[in-house]
């Protein structure tokens, strides 16, 4: 299926800042739903032209494209050029253009929206899903979901991911901390969440994932929580990438009401 691709879109100008971009990728379909893409990276590093690492576009952003969705794959500030809540702040900026600009000039059905995210992404999705309404679902796939019990090593004296995220630790931030813990914001009323994770993760403990599930179902919400057995973080030790793609691609269709054979 053929796919339209514009890269760097300017989606946002912040004074003292770099200039914030997206890549769209389209299907060839009309008013297609849109998937929002978030980058992992431990809110550190990464880039939006790459899904994680080892699968390629094809694979990953054409896969979406061919199933009928538009993607948007959003930059954001990382933790070295802004604390939290800047990164969310700049995913809600790219999908106020994702509901004006982009509805407009590329024709995107806006009130079909999924977020998905892997990693640190995945946090920022899950977080997007819960403040930033109507949004359709959130594909989160090994994600941080509550920074206050987030282990941390007491040999090692540097910062961790989520310390240089918060601008500290989260005894000495609690309150931030707590705001940046999607599993500590669910309320009734929370879109579908898809949440995969790797039984073997030894980055993100797969708990974190566990969490945010029982929050959302003990909201009264939609919870699909898959274990990949043998699966680390970024999905190493999975051999075909449609283990995961599959069942994230089918609850994105199932929530925008996309027909499989489209």
């Amino acid at each position: 299926m053929s796919t339209l691709i514009h890269r760097d879109v300017p989606y946002r100008a912040v004074e003292g800042y770099r200039p914030l971009s997206l890549d769209l990728h389209l299907p060839a379909s009309e008013r297609p739903p849109v998937i929002v893409f978030l980058h992992g990276g431990g809110w550190r590093r990464g880039s939006r032209a790459m899904f994680y690492p080892g699968v390629s576009e094809r694979e990953s952003f054409g896969r979406l494209t061919d199933a009928g969705f538009a993607v948007a794959s959003v930059d954001y500030r990382l933790s070295g050029e802004a604390t939290f809540p800047a990164q969310s702040d700049d995913v809600s900026a790219a999908l106020a253009w994702i509901r004006t600009a982009g509805a407009e000039e590329h024709g995107l059905d806006a009130s079909r929206i999924v977020m998905w995210g892997e990693s640190a992404g995945g946090h920022l999705a899950a977080l997007a899903a819960l403040t930033d309404p109507p949004l359709a679902g959130a594909v989160c796939w090994y994600a941080p979901s509550d920074l206050t019990t987030f282990p941390r090593d007491p040999s090692d004296p540097e910062p961790t991911r989520e310390e240089q995220l918060l601008g500290g630790t989260a005894r000495d931030l609690p309150e931030l901390a707590r705001a940046a813990s999607p599993a500590l914001r669910v309320d009734p009323g929370c879109p579908p969440f898809h949440i995969a994770h790797g039984d073997a993760d030894d980055l993100v403990p797969p708990a974190q994932s566990e969490a945010l599930a029982a929050a959302v179902c003990a909201a009264g919400g939609d919870a699909e929580l898959i274990l990949v057995p043998g699966a680390s973080h970024m999905w190493r030790g999975v051999a075909d990438s449609a283990t995961v793609f599959d069942p994230a691609i089918a609850f994105a269709r199932r929530v925008t009401r996309v027909s499989p054979s489209t």
